[in-house]
């Protein structure tokens, strides 16, 4: 036969906060993908529809955008006191690329729904009615983080009444804790200081410049910047930025600069070899404006504007990483995002985002000098949309 047929894998496609993927459990891939490498990549490739030079994902189950061009693999976890291992994959949209860098937030929402239905909870540990704590390794960035799973009848509730912008209908919420977001081997701000200066060159229309950013590791390491820096008000939505490629093209050079000056990268180049991390995100107070469904945002009701940028664009809502940063950095003095919130630092912050707003909470306490997170918290919802087998050739991989 000179075309081998499709293969068929076991696959649920879920939403899970603001973005959606396909999860798939580690036991259910084919035997060489269940190992990290170049036929897993390959395999994952295929699924979401990458590289497209079109940029539309037709032929996969991506949706051609950072939000909806993601994997998951969950596995019982092998870490003690432990459910479940969840391991995320950002697939590139046109190259042949699958980034392990960094943590999906929005999608942790769905990995305790998908941990107890699928098998992967000790069913003592769920309760008829009420809520299952999942306990989470992200092995990604080798961290906890516990969800609050609501069961009725002893199976997951999925529909409920909890509204998150960015998501069209309601859902039942899931409360997700991001423990102890930064190493305690890691610097929370890896120069040492809670302001910096980050020194980028000309890019097209864009004159070399000296910004003022805050970098932080806490979720994902993140770059701050002031909207009004770089002529924006803050209150922009996604047309506003991804139509203007020179634009785009300065932002990706301050985070590969401010990539080299955190410590992720040892040279320019890798920049375009770890395209999920870190990400870019600029601050202004609370202005009021429009959102990107219309719906009116009034000044008083949030503390700040946040904007973010993930794999190159203006993200339509908010990732739930950069909004743990956000809580981080709103809790701690001096921070870009402290100094734009009327009320200086604050240890629970809502925020502005191009589809409306979220509120996030952080634990943070300075201990010999150091800044240490305990806890960021915020509210998610996840469902599912659709499972039973992808298909893709049997050579793909």
């Amino acid at each position: 036969m000179k075309h081998v047929p499709q293969v068929k894998i076991p696959a649920t496609y879920m939403r899970g906060g603001t973005s959606k993927g396909v999860f798939f459990s580690l036991t259910d891939l084919p035997e060489k993908c269940q190992v990290a490498g170049k036929a897993r990549d390959n395999m994952l490739l295929r699924v979401i529809g990458s590289p497209d030079p079109y940029a539309k994902q037709t032929d996969g189950m991506g949706g051609a955008t950072s939000s909806t061009s993601k994997t998951v693999i969950l596995a019982k976890s092998g870490q003690a006191d432990h459910d479940v291992d969840y391991l995320f994959g950002q697939v590139a949209i046109d190259k042949a690329f699958v980034d392990w860098s960094g943590n999906c937030g929005n999608l942790t929402a769905a990995v305790g729904s998908f941990a107890i239905s699928n098998g992967l909870v000790d069913a003592k540990r769920v309760p008829e009615n009420g809520h299952t704590i999942v306990r989470i390794w992200q092995k990604n960035i080798q961290k906890t983080i516990i969800a609050h799973v609501p069961i009725t009848n002893g199976e997951v509730q999925e529909t409920g009444d909890f509204e998150l912008d960015g998501v069209t209908f309601p859902a039942a919420e899931v409360q997700v804790d991001f423990v102890a977001p930064v190493d305690s081997s890691e610097a929370m701000f890896p120069t040492g200081n809670v302001t910096d200066k980050l020194d980028v060159p000309a890019v097209g229309k864009f004159s070399a410049a000296s910004y003022d950013v805050t970098m932080i590791n806490a979720g994902i390491p993140t770059i701050f910047l002031n909207a009004a820096d770089l002529g924006y008000k803050g209150t922009e939505v996604q047309d506003d930025i991804n139509n203007d490629e020179q634009a785009l093209a300065r932002f990706e050079t301050i985070r590969a600069y401010g990539a080299l000056k955190m410590g992720l990268i040892d040279n320019i180049a890798q920049a375009a070899e770890r395209q999920h991390t870190p990400k870019v995100a600029f601050v202004s107070g609370n202005k009021s404006y429009v959102s990107s469904s219309g719906k009116s945002i009034k000044g008083d009701d949030i503390d700040l504007n946040v904007r973010a940028l993930s794999m190159g664009k203006l993200h339509h809502a908010m990732m739930g990483t950069a909004a743990v940063a956000i809580g981080t950095a709103a809790a701690i003095p001096g921070t870009l995002v402290a100094q734009v919130i009327a009320t200086g630092s604050t240890q629970s912050v809502s925020f502005g985002h191009p589809s409306g707003t979220l509120k996030v909470g952080a634990k943070t306490e300075q201990v010999n000098g150091e800044w240490i997170v305990n806890k960021v918290s915020m509210s998610r919802s996840a469902r599912v949309l659709m499972e039973g087998w992808v298909r893709i050739p049997g050579d793909s991989f």
